[in-house]
């Protein structure tokens, strides 16, 4: 697992760890089951807090990403393939509200979002079937 946190960013650093495991365990580059470092370690790696750490970890268990067992570890929840994919739409849906928010303040209307976006998905589909 890699994750990478700056002091320098607005997000608290247990928010950055948290989105980069998410982002990790719902691409599949981290597996049900597979165990994580422990609190502590994941703290030396990181050159951050226990708390911290902990944090982070605490917070993805309560959201069913992770899970604790007593005395053996922490390890990667089994998520479904629904669980998959509501993540994925979520994602998307937070990258269109900024791409509205973007188009509000240019002054582009609903009409030509819309347009855009089927424009776009045009342009993608016709990329792949090549």
């Amino acid at each position: 697992m890699k994750l990478i946190v700056s002091s320098l960013s607005q997000i608290p650093i247990y928010e950055q760890i948290k989105q980069q495991i998410k982002e990790q365990v719902f691409s599949g580059a981290l597996k049900s089951g597979e165990q994580l470092p422990s609190i502590r370690m994941l703290a030396k790696e990181l050159k951050v807090g226990v708390i911290t750490s902990k944090r982070a970890y605490d917070d993805l268990c309560e959201e069913g990403v992770l899970v604790s067992h007593q005395g053996k570890g922490i390890f990667v929840a089994e998520i479904s393939a629904e669980s998959v994919r509501d993540n994925h739409l979520q994602l998307v849906e937070e990258h269109l509200r900024d791409a509205v928010s973007l188009a509000k303040q240019y002054g582009i209307n609903e009409t030509e979002v819309k347009s855009a976006l089927e424009k776009i998905y045009k342009e993608i589909n016709g990329n792949e079937r090549n």
